[in-house]
């Protein structure tokens, strides 16, 4: 028999979540089989079969915080051998299962069969399952599973049609006032209501936000780029651009580009505090924060001030689409020395972002909006413009440093083939 125990998974992650099983206790797996799937803070995490055999024991369930090098269940090895003494346990429990039906076939009997099994359907359900399921006063056992491999998840307790969590109540004559007077506002009278725990990679980013609003003397100042130099590049130059390096060519290029040589001209804003040090990185590894299902990550562009736009764009479009299909490497998340975020891309037009700790810079991006704006004295025109916000650590950026890094950005992106040479 052997262990099946929580794999090291970077030095910065000491522990995970159980997020599902993918087999239940009894089947037979195969070496290199999908286990179950680990959810960490950064990225979910496939646990696999070391060997065939026969998962005896599922010693951690769904929803349970694990640490690592933690035995979570046990796998019987071999294939045909391990399976068969387990087998023969549920035999004998069969067996014990049937002799007393001939003996007590008597109405009292009934319910007492009834109890293990509505608690053999609860051991098939997630944490989070039964206790939605105690609170409905359902009974497990009567909701029907999604799963292939029949487990109930607090879905299936959702969706199940149960209009009984009166017996629930133990004084009868009480249920059916609650009822009667919803108007007079009874504590037992609630408006319905979802309630949905937090995945692990979601509370990371609610303590790792505020812990970021109490240690950091955050600021944010702002400024306008004027987009119509970059918008008339794009135009011009798309098709050949797309043809040549098969990769459309988009914005997040242009700001990284800005970005590295705003920081090259402000290297404090590509640092971090370490105690009482400064430590002033001379790389520019750029993260570029990305919307996936379970919330905001925030993947790097390695050594960004080396690379071309076609490079940005591809491996900006790589770790794209690897945080919404859930394949990110830890890798992929380490290290970054400033970040930009994008709200415009779901119409934000005005942002304060929160630092990525411990980066003490992050660039916000916002919607590009046609506004009218003076060309001198007597002219007015119609721009697109989009607002950009620097926030910072003003623990070591002073306000002017933050104000004139935001000005060179500004400048480098309104005569983008500057980028050229200072990128």
């Amino acid at each position: 028999m052997s262990e099946i125990k929580v794999p090291a998974m970077g030095e910065s992650i000491t522990e995970g979540t159980v997020s599902r099983w993918m087999v239940k206790e009894g089947d037979t797996v195969n070496q290199g089989d999908v286990l179950l799937e680990l959810e960490t803070d950064k990225v979910n995490i496939e646990i696999s079969a070391e060997e065939s055999g026969v998962l005896e024991k599922i010693i951690r369930q769904e929803g349970e915080t694990v640490e690592i090098g933690e035995t979570i269940g046990t796998l019987s090895a071999g294939s045909g051998g391990g399976s068969g003494a387990p087998a023969s346990e549920p035999a004998a429990e069969e067996k014990k299962a049937v002799t007393p039906a001939p003996e007590a076939p008597t109405p009292p009997s009934a319910p007492v069969a009834a109890a293990p099994e509505s608690s053999d359907s609860a051991k098939t359900a997630s944490p989070s399952a039964r206790k939605l399921a105690r609170e409905r006063g359902i009974e497990l056992d009567q909701v029907q599973s999604k799963d292939p491999i029949g487990r109930v998840y607090q879905d299936d307790v959702k969706s199940h049609n149960n209009q009984a969590p009166a017996p629930a109540v133990p004084p009868a004559s009480k249920a059916p006032a609650a009822p009667s007077a919803p108007a007079a506002g009874s504590s037992t009278y609630t408006k319905p209501v979802e309630r949905q725990r937090m995945s692990r990679r979601r509370a990371t980013i609610a303590k790792r936000l505020v812990e970021a609003q109490q240690t950091a003397a955050m600021l944010t100042t702002f400024n306008e780029v004027d987009m119509t130099a970059i918008m008339d590049v794009r135009k011009r130059r798309k098709d050949k651009f797309k043809e040549k390096h098969e990769i459309n060519l988009g914005f997040m290029s242009f700001f990284t580009k800005a970005v590295v040589g705003a920081l090259k001209k402000f290297p404090t804003i590509n640092a971090e505090i370490d105690g009482e040090d400064v430590v002033l990185k001379k790389y520019y590894d750029i993260g570029i924060a990305v919307s996936a299902k379970e919330g905001l990550v925030v993947p790097v562009v390695r050594d960004a001030d080396r690379l071309g736009f076609a490079e940005i764009e591809k491996s900006i479009a790589d770790l794209a689409s690897k945080a919404r299909s859930n394949t990110l490497a830890l890798s992929d998340l380490q290290g970054g020395t400033f970040t930009i975020t994008n709200g415009g891309t779901f119409g934000s037009l005005l942002s304060t972002p929160i630092l990525n700790t411990p980066q003490v810079g992050i660039l916000g991006m916002h919607k590009i909006q046609l506004r009218p704006v003076a060309i001198d004295a007597e002219r007015m025109e119609n721009r697109p413009m989009m607002y950009i916000a620097l926030s910072y650590d003003h623990r070591i950026i002073d306000g002017s440093e933050a104000v004139r890094f935001l000005v060179t950005v500004k400048e480098l992106l309104e005569d983008p083939e500057s980028l050229l040479i200072e990128g």
